[in-house]
């Protein structure tokens, strides 16, 4: 399974991403802001990481949908994104993104592409995203597409690459307000 936009391909992680996946996430300014990337990164978490998304995609119902970000034209991971947890009409948020393609607007197209794919294709009702408080980026991002702050979790979110709790900020977005922006469906292919 796929997902295109302009200039991204999210696609199924597998092996061969190994060594792009461990050049972009092994950045303690990555790690620090997720609570289950460790720091260092090394190759048995990368290919832990790529067994599990195996596993996860054969799954009946699917309940994690892991996409590895891919710049079409560098043929080049340089994130992920997914849905951590699909259920009962929800499914969460996750991502990251290598340091050197922040601010390049990628991550805002992968998330246009991942909330159309859960509207659209998943039919979900709502769409999550949890966020540590202190991670201005994280939350900046979720208010540019409409999530709703529902509440702040106090001390919920441990940092594995750090040992640091934090309290977490948690928003919503269902499927009734999305609708109501104009937003360019990805090609799924």
């Amino acid at each position: 399974m796929k997902l295109t936009t302009e200039r991204l391909i999210l696609r199924e992680w597998g092996k061969k991403d190994i060594k792009d996946l461990i050049e972009n996430i092994n950045d303690k300014n990555i790690s620090q802001w997720v609570t289950a990337i460790p720091y260092p990164y090394k190759l048995k978490d990368a290919k832990w990481w790529a067994d599990n998304c195996n596993k996860n995609k054969r799954k009946k119902p699917r309940e994690n949908y892991d996409f590895a970000i891919e710049l079409r034209n560098e043929k080049k991971v340089v994130g992920g994104i997914g849905f951590l947890e699909v259920k009962d009409g929800k499914g969460e948020i996750g991502c990251w993104l290598g340091k050197k393609y922040w601010r390049k607007n990628i991550m805002s197209e992968s998330v246009v592409a991942l909330i159309n794919f859960g509207f659209n294709k998943l039919k979900l009702r709502k769409i999550v995203w949890k966020s540590f408080v202190i991670n201005k980026a994280s939350n900046a991002l979720a208010k540019k597409f409409g999530f709703k702050l529902e509440g702040v979790l106090r001390e919920d979110c441990k940092s594995i690459a750090t040992g640091k709790i934090h309290d977490g900020n948690i928003y919503g977005l269902l499927k009734k307000e999305w609708k109501n922006k104009k937003n360019e469906p990805p090609i799924l292919s």
